[in-house]
């Protein structure tokens, strides 16, 4: 069964598919989500809110949430820990 990520408003991303959870404020965060947006894998998840972190996937697409990458971190970990406990 997949694990799913709430990045914000209802909307969800595949954990598994996750690669990394970044700040947006850095200046290589900023050229990633303009190259994104120029090749359509950019994905905006904020709901017009200010863009706090992004998401980068495995397929390339560079999602945009409204979340602190502190708080998707941890809940991300949890998610982890707890699949990785069942499995065992």
């Amino acid at each position: 069964m997949e694990k799913f990520l709430n990045v914000g408003y209802d909307n969800n991303v595949n954990l598994r598919k996750v690669v990394a959870v970044l700040s947006s404020n850095s200046a290589p965060s900023k050229r990633m989500i303009k190259i994104a947006r120029e090749s359509q894998l950019y994905v905006d998840a904020t709901e017009g809110n200010k863009t706090l972190s992004i998401l980068i996937m495995e397929s390339g697409h560079i999602v945009a949430s409204a979340v602190m990458p502190k708080t998707l971190r941890t809940v991300s970990y949890t998610h982890l820990r707890a699949h990785e406990t069942k499995a065992n």
